[in-house]
């Protein structure tokens, strides 16, 4: 089993900056995939950026160009370096490991997920 605990959100102006860590524990981390999903309020959870094991990255359009992921896979923790927020990326953030290191576009290939953590953005 892996444990993914996330921490780093809360409530940003607009134009400013956040990051989010997500730390895991248990079996092996360095060969998983490692995304962030976000969900906000009456939306379907959207995809925003994956880490795969090569170290290879890809991002949601909205993001892109805004937002980072990188790993640490000593300390077995993810980040998600978020710039230039704007309120419609207020959500619930979550972390996600993927062990067969597809790093899918889909919530439905990720077989861990973290509880989540609420990031607000006001205008």
């Amino acid at each position: 089993q892996v444990q993914l605990v996330e921490s780093g959100g809360g409530l940003v102006q607009a134009g400013g900056s956040l990051r989010l860590s997500c730390a895991a524990s248990g079996r092996t981390f360095s060969s998983y995939a490692m995304g962030w999903f976000r969900q906000g309020p009456g939306k379907e959870r959207e995809f925003v950026a994956v880490i795969r094991w090569s170290g290879s990255t890809y991002y949601g359009d909205s993001v892109k160009g805004r937002f980072t992921i990188s790993r640490d896979n000593a300390k077995k923790t993810v980040y998600l370096q978020m710039n230039s927020l704007r309120p419609e990326d207020t959500a619930v953030y979550y972390c996600a490991a993927d062990p067969n290191n597809r790093g899918s576009y889909y919530s439905s290939g990720y077989r861990y997920w973290g509880q989540g953590t609420q990031v607000t953005v006001s205008s």
